[in-house]
């Protein structure tokens, strides 16, 4: 899986960032297999004119160049998401979006959305510089499955007129989740037992 890897120098100043705002959510969730779209909103400038990116910072990696994108006409992606990325604009809204189908739990990334900054002589920054949206943290999580409660089923041995006879009772416990049970044994008068016992079957079970 090819992928760009390259580092930014983040300029922060006062004055750019009044003018140009790129506004994200905090954090998004996503499923292994499922469809999400990060939205960033924009404003200080003609988003339907301006060339923009989506960039991600995986947990403990440098930042991934995903994609540059003008139009559905003029755009550039990464090999390694080309196929499950799309960017779009929403011009009468000021949205530049991602939409992400397929999630893999290695999607798992802070995502920054980002303008290149256009010199006009003003501020003194290069054209090479990049105004950063504050990122979405994204994660995509595997579905929890519900809990379910076990059904219990007792067998008691014959009576025996032997007082020397070993008895045994059984408690079968079935069909529940998660795969882990503490059961809690009384025998007559005896004093209670707690038992606990993990799954015997394998996890993906």
């Amino acid at each position: 899986m090819s992928t760009i890897f390259f580092s930014l120098l983040l300029t922060f100043l006062s004055c750019v960032q009044s003018q140009i705002i790129l506004t994200q959510k905090v954090a998004e969730t996503g499923r292994p297999g499922g469809t999400l779209t990060l939205t960033c909103k924009t404003s200080g400038f003609n988003l339907g004119n301006d060339w923009m990116q989506w960039i991600r910072q995986v947990p403990g990696q440098g930042l991934e160049w995903l994609l540059e994108y003008k139009s559905s006409s003029s755009n550039n992606y990464a090999p390694g998401v080309k196929a499950r990325f799309t960017a779009s604009k929403d011009t009468s809204n000021n949205i530049f979006a991602l939409e992400m189908k397929n999630l893999k739990i290695e999607d798992t990334a802070i995502y920054y959305c980002a303008k290149r900054w256009a010199n006009d002589g003003q501020t003194g920054l290069p054209d090479d510089k990049l105004i950063f949206g504050s990122g979405t943290k994204m994660d995509v999580v595997p579905r929890q499955k519900s809990i379910v409660k076990p059904k219990l089923s007792a067998f008691y041995p014959p009576k025996s007129s032997s007082k020397d006879a070993v008895q045994a009772a059984v408690c079968l416990a079935s069909d529940f989740f998660p795969k882990d049970i503490s059961l809690q044994l009384a025998f007559g008068d005896k004093p209670k037992a707690n038992v606990t016992r993990p799954s015997v079957l394998k996890p993906d079970e």
